[in-house]
């Protein structure tokens, strides 16, 4: 059982924080500035919030040193104050603790092997061969298949889909939904009819991967779909097949990945972005939302393509111009000769 309350000391001292105010004050959950209350301790780390912190009611704050003058109650000083409360969610958050044991309405195969510390939930299949780390927990109605392999302290969501010989790495946190190792978009095409290829590559993540509900990742063709280390992937994400991702990449909803595309180190992507195929993407890129990427991006960068929303009068407008720019650059080219003789 997790423990409801901490004092501000204890919370200092496990985050490494500078504590000004007192360190028996108890702090019972979390909450934003506006909403804190007594017993409640909030952060700033967005300095458009500051406007919130003289008004709150919250017991203790976590903020920047820059930011301590700004209110009178308890604060814990640290350089990085989203940080600490990242970490700190994890002492409160209410998710039930899965205990370890298999459910009756599971169906495992004789030849897979889970150990005792795994937790299995009600009507989750797992298949022949496949192999579970220790303190693994599969949720109600997974299915792990045949020979795939799940490194310790990973977590499977309900309904989470793997499919035959996909490998996570430790620590991975699959949310439900997920499909990994679902078969990529591979056809040839004869006489106008489309002909099945089988995808006989595999999906490796790496550890500390974590996946978002519904988000698909298509196993390779021939060679393995890869996903570093440390990549964070959010809801409804397409990860098509043969597409290799970098450590600590992070990708906002609704991105779309096509085939057999390498994506760097320490990419952001943000949500709506789409990146074509066959494309080699820079290590330390950042695509704003609703970015399409239709060629290599060999530097690393930030970068954005598409319209913002305007009225549609004003859209509109806009739209014919894009239309005329070719024609108008040849004008331009016209006059730059005329001036130039």
């Amino acid at each position: 059982m997790k423990q409801s309350s901490y004092t501000l000391g204890d919370i200092a001292e496990a985050l490494g924080a500078e504590l000004k105010g007192d360190p028996g004050c108890v702090i019972s959950g979390l909450a934003t500035l506006q909403a804190a209350g007594p017993g409640q301790l909030s952060f700033l780390a967005n300095p458009s919030y500051v406007r919130y912190l003289s008004n709150s009611h919250a017991s203790a704050v976590i903020l920047s040193p820059s930011m301590a003058e700004h209110t009178q109650t308890n604060v814990l000083l640290l350089d990085n104050p989203y940080l600490g409360y990242a970490r700190l969610s994890h002492w409160f958050d209410p998710s039930p603790v899965a205990m370890p044991g298999i459910h009756p309405s599971a169906v495992i195969d004789p030849t897979a092997e889970v150990p005792d510390s795994v937790s299995v939930g009600p009507q989750a299949v797992i298949e022949a061969g496949a192999c579970l780390g220790d303190r693994v927990v599969v949720g109600a109605g997974c299915v792990i298949g045949a020979r795939s392999r799940i490194g310790g302290d990973s977590t499977l969501r309900p309904r989470v889909t793997l499919a035959h010989d996909v490998v996570l790495g430790e620590r991975c946190h699959i949310l439900s939904g997920a499909v990994i190792g679902s078969d990529g978009f591979g056809f040839a095409n004869d006489k106008g009819v489309w002909h099945r290829i089988a995808q006989i590559g595999r999906v490796i993540l790496g550890d500390d991967v974590e996946v978002g509900a519904n988000t698909t990742i298509d196993r390779g063709a021939l060679d393995d779909t890869v996903i570093g280390n440390g990549v964070k992937l959010d809801n409804l994400i397409q990860i098509a097949h043969n597409v290799t991702i970098g450590d600590h990449s992070a990708m906002a909803a609704f991105v779309g990945i096509a085939g057999s595309t390498k994506v760097g180190s320490h990419c952001v992507f943000g949500g709506a972005s789409g990146v074509a195929g066959h494309l080699t993407i820079s290590d330390q890129v950042h695509l704003t939302g609703m970015t399409l990427v239709t060629g290599d991006i060999r530097e690393p960068g930030v970068y954005s393509s598409g319209t913002s929303a305007d009225k549609n009068r004003q859209w509109r407008k806009n739209a014919v111009r894009f239309r005329q720019l070719d024609a108008m650059a040849r004008k331009l080219k016209e006059l730059e000769k005329k001036l130039e003789g």
